[in-house]
């Protein structure tokens, strides 16, 4: 099927506008936004800048765009209910608030597992929790030969005091999608709650929650294409049952009792309008019916297309001298990854390729990019970590030779800084 990435990237400001663009190859870190996003961020603005509960037109309007955005939410994440999804300033801080709650369902001497894979944001909180309740914490190693978590390495970990599995299921350095439903099977045969960092796989494939099993699932809209939110789903029983964080007089409904404060309404303007774009896309890729059946066929024609530009991006690196790429490498195995490429190279610092690449308007990031304990497991210096290259659906083919032909530059340089 004919992608249609011209399209797509009219829908674009910062890739349509006069004169060439840059590369945004920086996409794990945050994706652009497309126009119908930002029209709706700026009329919620000008006509519903007021707050919730109001007899009165603006108040009215703001109480729509809320409820509209909790429905296109629960749309994208396959939830029962939009009573199940919470909306709040950014992924982190949503679960450090909602570990507070969860947190009191364990006692001391009760385990938790973190994973040495996950964005900090999916770790910290659970640290904290354990530091506050004299909770056991174990790690959860990944496989350095499939690149994921697998189910071997979760099993001796499990007993009859675990708690929680706290999990990523794409990794922001690596790429690697880990078997999520396989691990939270196991999981809840324990007994334990599965929380789900979502926020790298998201923005490439469409999550699933209630196949997963999961009890929760994080994920970031400026990451897939929006504003600048983090939305957790619960299931609707277990978010009923924990004791909310809230100030007295806020409604203990659900699910504002977890949604702390004045909601940023022309945000979630911006997140309705987000899930909407993504179903369009569907749209122009021949697919019909409801949105999230037009969402799941946006997903798997973005996802056909991303492939082939991972494809070039691999095997382009792996040509070049003294470059180890950090992930899966077999084209055979990139349905178990995202277009999310991390290398390093033997002799030039990683902060030397983000500074060269970005003189020729080409993005991307070097360091650890949060995956702390991911580069810790991988002998990478804290200071260095990685050069990370992340491709989104609006990239094209010539952008990733482009970039592919800067790095080469790079190392073919006869006096290159050394790491």
């Amino acid at each position: 099927m004919h992608f249609p990435l011209d399209e797509i990237r009219n829908r674009f400001p910062a890739l349509s506008g006069p004169g060439e663009p840059p590369i945004y190859l920086d996409n794990p870190a945050g994706t652009l936004v497309p126009r119908s996003v930002i029209d709706a961020v700026a009329t919620a603005m000008a006509t519903a800048s007021s707050n919730l509960g109001g007899y009165f037109a603006a108040s009215q309007r703001a109480g729509d765009i809320w409820s509209k955005a909790h429905d296109a939410a629960a749309d994208l994440v396959g939830a029962k209910s939009p009573r199940e999804v919470i909306i709040g300033a950014n992924m982190t801080t949503l679960t450090l608030h909602l570990s507070r709650s969860i947190g009191r369902l364990m006692k001391p001497g009760d385990e938790i597992i973190v994973t040495r894979m996950d964005h900090e944001g999916d770790v910290s909180p659970w640290l904290l929790m354990a530091e506050d309740l004299k909770l056991n914490v174990k790690w959860l190693n990944f496989n350095r030969e499939t690149w994921r978590i697998e189910p071997e390495e979760l099993r001796p970990l499990l007993s009859d005091r675990t708690k929680l599995l706290a999990l990523n299921y794409a990794s922001n350095l690596t790429g690697s999608i880990n078997d999520v439903k396989a691990l939270t099977a196991l999981a809840k045969a324990a007994g334990a709650l599965v929380y789900v960092d979502a926020v790298q796989l998201t923005p490439h494939r469409l999550p699933d929650v209630l196949d997963l099993g999961c009890d929760f699932l994080a994920c970031s809209s400026y990451k897939f294409f929006g504003p600048h939110l983090g939305v957790v789903w619960g299931r609707e029983e277990l978010l009923a049952s924990l004791t909310p964080y809230k100030v007295r007089c806020a409604s203990d409904a659900l699910p504002e009792r977890f949604e702390t404060g004045t909601p940023q309404v022309e945000l979630l303007a911006g997140l309705a309008a987000t899930v909407d774009y993504l179903a369009s896309v569907g749209e122009m890729t021949g697919h019909s019916g409801t949105r999230r059946a037009r969402l799941a066929g946006a997903y798997a024609a973005s996802d056909a297309y991303e492939t082939t530009l991972t494809q070039r991006l691999v095997a382009g690196l792996k040509a070049l001298p003294g470059v180890t790429i950090h992930g899966i490498t077999n084209p055979n195995r990139f349905a178990q990854r995202v277009p999310t490429v991390s290398f390093t190279h033997d002799r030039i610092s990683t902060h030397v390729f983000a500074e060269k690449l970005a003189a020729q308007n080409i993005y991307i990031w070097s360091g650890h990019n949060y995956a702390y304990e991911l580069a810790r497991q991988l002998g990478l210096k804290e200071s260095e970590g990685v050069v990370r290259i992340g491709m989104a659906h609006y990239n094209s083919l010539a952008e990733v030779e482009r970039c592919l032909s800067a790095v080469a530059a790079i190392v073919t340089e006869k006096s290159p800084v050394l790491a």
